[in-house]
């Protein structure tokens, strides 16, 4: 059977993006922390400054990411639902 996709509710894409870039937000974060240990051992640099940032970096990208897919979601839910307008949605087929 075959349905034509015609909305997408922003608020739901913007929640869903949001948690699935939350979670490569967390996925990133022990190769961010490695970064900033390898780069406490560099020659010239203060030991502490690369670490410190790193970890906030750290515990701030799941954040970011977080809130940056929500975002994504509400503009494309919203951009999507304007050209379904003109286009009549995506064809899906479905049992």
């Amino acid at each position: 059977m075959k349905r034509r996709l015609k909305r997408i509710g922003p608020l739901t894409a913007g929640t869903t993006l949001a948690v699935i870039m939350g979670c490569f937000g967390l996925l990133f974060m022990p190769f961010i922390l490695l970064i900033s240990v390898v780069m406490a051992h560099a020659p010239n640099v203060p030991r502490a400054f690369p670490f410190i940032f790193g970890l906030g970096f750290a515990l701030a990208a799941p954040v970011i990411y977080g809130v940056m897919g929500f975002l994504q979601g509400v503009i494309g839910a919203f951009v999507y639902n304007l050209v379904s307008m003109l286009t009549g949605g995506i064809e899906i087929e479905v049992e």
